[in-house]
């Protein structure tokens, strides 16, 4: 990716793809500036996400953005695994055109909190709420994925609407991907070390002038939440009640 070149993922019928980080990391700031599928997009999924690659308790921060008929909005979807519980998403319509030209998504993460970002605006905050017993992901480095597949079955209108192959193949591009983080295998004490930047105070919780995105964005924009979702959750979830 050097030089700002694009790498570009295609999906036709045959085949999705995607790309890895060499290393995983534990804590840090992860970046990257993504250019969706433009026009009918439905069915597809476009992802940029963490993953500990560990099978039972996994922990995962993602940003998956769902393919959309022409002329309606992209759907960006959140989810958080902490120590192999997920189940967490949440669902906003992003506010311009992400297939006109390249965006910045991004995830802050620290020992305070996840935070994901579309370009300056947080979209959702997942805060380390370990002293009221709700996992909080700080033990495994991650690997940063990117990936675009079919998923038809959910990813537009919960399944109702189908991808049109005749417009195959469908291609996402990403560039300028920045991580600043703790890489693993690396220095024993780095992730643990109060002094990087991203543990500083001025990361530690929104700033006012962030605070009134995140708002801005959770009443006129979000679509989906599942601290809500009185259907899957009667009970409403442990870290919703903490204000998240």
């Amino acid at each position: 990716m050097e030089g700002g070149k694009a790498i570009q993922l295609v999906l036709d019928q045959n085949s999705g793809c995607g790309f890895a980080s060499k290393y995983k990391y534990l804590f840090g700031r992860v970046s990257m500036k993504i250019k969706l599928i433009p026009g009918d997009s439905a069915g597809t999924v476009t992802a940029f996400y963490m993953n500990s690659d560990t099978d039972t308790v996994r922990d995962e921060l993602d940003f998956e953005f769902l393919g959309n008929r022409t002329g309606q909005p992209y759907t960006v979807q959140t989810n958080v695994y902490a120590h192999g519980k997920g189940d967490r998403e949440q669902r906003i319509n992003l506010w311009f055109d992400p297939a006109a030209e390249f965006h910045t998504y991004s995830i802050l993460w620290n020992h305070h909190h996840v935070v994901f970002y579309v370009d300056e605006v947080p979209i959702r905050v997942y805060k380390n709420n370990e002293g009221k017993g709700i996992p909080f992901p700080k033990f495994q480095p991650m690997g940063i994925y990117s990936t675009l597949w079919e998923a038809d079955d959910w990813a537009t209108r919960g399944g109702l609407e189908k991808i049109d192959w005749s417009k195959a193949p469908f291609y996402a591009y990403y560039k300028d991907f920045d991580i600043e983080g703790c890489p693993v295998p690396g220095p024993r004490n780095c992730a643990s070390n109060t002094n990087n930047w991203w543990e500083g105070t001025t990361y530690q919780y929104l700033n006012p002038a962030e605070a009134r995105r995140y708002r801005w964005v959770r009443l006129n924009h979000m679509i989906y939440d599942y601290c809500t979702d009185k259907s899957r959750y009667p009970v409403t979830p442990p870290e919703c009640v903490a204000g998240i």
